[in-house]
């Protein structure tokens, strides 16, 4: 039996989670009227036709990602409680992610996690160029660790394993680093490790490796990167089509 009520926002919660848990190509307005329990007529209604659809999912997941809020009592707990909230968030919502970079918003939808982080890197007395190698420090770190988990987590199995490869030989006559080369990836401790150790080495104020004082070639590096990435984005996809970009899904 048909509903009788339905908001535009449950709408729009239902096909974030079809999304979500099915991928991209499951999204039809047959199949969430379905999910939802009404008529397709009742999806046209409420959101218009798909490519509306996904514009509104793409404003909604930009408009998530703007309520990252900062916590704790030191600078270093808030800019990782903003990281680790980041990654939460693009680890929850891979396709909705995709679908903001095809649609030409990724630099709008981190745009509030960085405000956060500058405000974090005034607190803490950077300034101009360092305090923007801050920002961008933190935000590469969450992309290319979340990045990487998720290739880790589609990936075939591999044989040989890391618990098979990881030999004390291997591991320069280090029993105990061998073990624990060879145990399952803690994803989320390795995450907060690498992010600390990161935050601690920007916020130094002086010594080898910081944002005042990089490793020569940093910058350099970091352009070239920075190039090549703006080289490979295409241009957004329309009429309805949705692509799997460079956000592992």
């Amino acid at each position: 039996m048909p509903r009788m009520a339905l908001s535009r926002e449950e709408v729009l919660e239902a096909a974030a989670e079809l999304m979500r848990r099915r991928g991209p190509d499951a999204l039809t307005m047959r199949g969430l009227a379905a999910e939802l329990g009404t008529a397709v007529t009742s999806i046209y209604w409420h959101v218009g036709g798909r490519e509306a659809l996904l514009d509104a999912l793409v404003e909604r997941t930009v408009a998530g990602l703007g309520e990252i809020r900062p916590s704790g009592r030191t600078p270093e707990q808030r800019v990782v409680s903003v990281a680790r909230a980041l990654r939460r968030q693009l680890r929850d919502r891979p396709h909705l992610v995709a679908l903001v970079h095809e649609r030409g918003l990724t630099e709008r939808m981190f745009l509030p996690a960085q405000q956060a982080l500058v405000r974090e890197a005034h607190a803490a007395g950077l300034r101009g160029a360092r305090a923007a190698e801050f920002v961008r420090a933190v935000q590469f770190q969450v992309v290319g660790h979340v990045l990487v988990e998720r290739n880790r987590e589609r990936a075939p199995v591999q044989r040989p394993g890391e618990e098979e490869l990881w030999s004390a030989e291997a591991a320069g006559d280090d029993p105990a680093l061998a073990r624990a080369l060879g145990r399952p990836v803690d994803p989320e401790r390795l995450f907060a490790t690498s992010v600390r150790a990161l935050v601690r080495a920007l916020l130094a104020p002086h010594g080898r490796g910081t944002a005042a004082n990089p490793p020569r070639g940093t910058h350099a590096c970091a352009a070239a990167d920075q190039g090549n990435g703006r080289e490979q984005a295409g241009p957004p996809l329309r009429n309805g089509a949705v692509s799997r970009g460079p956000y592992p899904q």
